[in-house]
């Protein structure tokens, strides 16, 4: 039997060339860990057999791509996290006439949502634009939709109010049937679409850019790769923030950016 990175990666280049999505330089040993799930949990021997039925019919390789994808979320994730943006972050941002923010990794678009939210909150929407994007394009319909399970409310809700929310949080939604659907003057300025940060073209003249605990699952090599688009992407004092186990520390990029805050892991561009 192969070994489990020769498994991986002979799985991920499958997929790379008959499908063209690249995963080959995610971090194996979190792969492995959920590739393995998934063969245990819908009846496939070994991971050898799962590739061998990927190559052969496409809806299993759909399948497994929605695996593959990474899509915990919830609105106002690390309420810290967006106090630290109402306090701290966005008054610098105040600044600019017209504000880009991108979310790469978006998922179902809860926390794009929460910082429309707090953008509302502080009277910059109406002058912004937000792009949330992910590769997977079954999440992105959700996120479109901005239909969310009515049993995530109770923890959204608290979120929110932790985060530093100033209003009651059932503004910003109804409810329907069993599920929380947000209130649409939130989607004027939200744009949800399909991008691959492996291997897809990056977006510019960006002010913000939240990508939180996506690159945790990209080998070293991918993550400095992408450190060094996200800088092109940004506008000079640009701000990145990043998940908690995440950092530009001991990257080609460090000397790009300088941190703000050590805590929450965000950084701004340097000129």
């Amino acid at each position: 039997m192969k070994d489990k990175d020769t498994q991986i990666k002979s799985l991920f280049d499958a997929l790379y060339i008959h499908y063209g999505f690249d995963f080959r330089d995610y971090y194996y040993e979190s792969a492995h860990r959920r590739v393995a799930q998934y063969a245990r949990v819908n009846n496939y021997p070994s991971i050898e057999k799962l590739t061998a039925e990927v190559i052969r019919e496409r809806s299993i390789a759909d399948r497994l791509i929605r695996e593959l994808s990474i899509n915990v979320t919830e609105m106002f994730r690390d309420p810290d996290f967006f106090l630290e943006l109402r306090q701290q972050i966005l008054p610098l941002l105040s600044q600019h006439e017209h504000l880009k923010i991108w979310h790469p990794g978006c998922s179902t678009g809860e926390e794009v949502y929460s910082l429309a939210i707090l953008l509302k909150e502080n009277k910059m929407y109406e002058n912004s634009l937000l792009y949330g994007t992910d590769f997977n394009k079954a999440v992105l319909e959700k996120a479109k939709s901005g239909i969310f399970p009515m049993q995530k409310m109770r923890n959204n809700i608290k979120n929110y109010q932790e985060s530093g929310g100033i209003r009651p949080f059932s503004d910003y939604y109804h409810s329907n049937y069993g599920a929380v659907i947000m209130d649409p003057s939130l989607k004027n300025n939200l744009v949800f679409s399909r991008l691959d940060l492996v291997c897809d073209d990056y977006l510019t003249d960006i002010h913000l850019i939240s990508c939180r605990n996506v690159l945790i699952y990209f080998n070293k090599a991918l993550q400095e790769k992408i450190f060094l688009q996200f800088y092109q992407s940004l506008s000079v004092g640009g701000i990145l923030c990043l998940g908690t186990h995440e950092t530009i520390k001991f990257t080609a990029a460090s000397e790009l950016f300088e941190q703000i805050s050590d805590r929450h892991r965000i950084f701004r561009k340097k000129s």
